[in-house]
């Protein structure tokens, strides 16, 4: 038996609200389940309005801890014949939902995903067998808008600059957010996620239309937020060395 279900919040409820990323990289200390729950409950704490999780093992963890808090899971599986990782099939989406997320995040792109599965079967399987709204991951603003008319409540810019066919452009996605708010039906929430690194850019990142703004490494990734301060002190500390010579 899965976990209970909370309805996810109308558009305007979510009124520039701040989602806290709360995930580690294989291999760290950090992606222990109960430091997560520990990380995702402070941010809730402080004002968050919601967390996103990846793995079951992780969002069951926060579930427990956290029975009342609206999550955001994913599950990252890498299959061999897909560039799609996030939440790329049936199995992954059931995992996540039966594990207490309130709303799937999955791929919602137009690459191919593993074993040929259709992002519109999976979408309509996911609204039909689960009851499961859906945040589509998208890398541009035809991918926003197709996975709107497919049923998905939310459309978030998680995979701008992470996919083949916006390689060229580095988060975050200042030029997506007014186009896909301008386009996008009234009911569907429109997220900013990736590269938010301060409070002044998830400030405009509403201002440019954004209903709420997902942050993930500039508040709980310690295992990349420390390695960028050692090189950049290492380099410094290069440049003043090859100076006194």
């Amino acid at each position: 038996m899965g976990h209970p279900h909370h309805p996810i919040p109308a558009r305007p409820a979510l009124a520039g609200g701040l989602i806290v990323s709360v995930q580690a990289p294989e291999g760290s200390p950090m992606r222990d389940p109960q430091v997560i729950a520990a990380m995702a409950e402070a941010s809730l704490r402080q004002g968050a309005i919601g967390v996103r999780l990846e793995s079951p093992e992780h969002i069951g963890a926060v579930r427990c801890r956290c029975p009342g808090a609206l999550i955001v899971g994913l599950w990252k599986r890498s299959f061999a014949d897909s560039p799609v990782y996030i939440t790329p099939g049936w199995e992954e989406i059931r995992a996540v939902w039966a594990a207490g997320a309130d709303l799937v995040a999955l791929d919602a792109t137009d690459r191919i995903r593993p074993d040929g599965q259709q992002l519109p079967e999976l979408i309509r399987r996911c609204r039909q067998e689960l009851g499961a709204p859906l945040m589509a991951d998208v890398d541009s603003v035809a991918n926003g808008l197709r996975a709107a008319e497919l049923g998905c409540a939310w459309v978030g810019t998680t995979l701008y600059g992470y996919t083949e066919a916006s390689a060229a452009w580095r988060p975050p996605a200042w030029d997506l957010l007014p186009a896909l708010r301008r386009q996008l039906p009234l009911e569907v929430a429109l997220i900013c996620e990736g590269g938010i690194g301060s409070a002044e850019q998830a400030r405009r990142a509403v201002a440019a239309g954004a209903d709420a703004v997902v942050v993930g490494t500039a508040i709980t990734g310690v295992d990349l937020q420390v390695a960028a301060y050692r090189r950049a002190l290492q380099a410094l500390a290069i440049e003043t060395a090859v100076s006194m010579e």
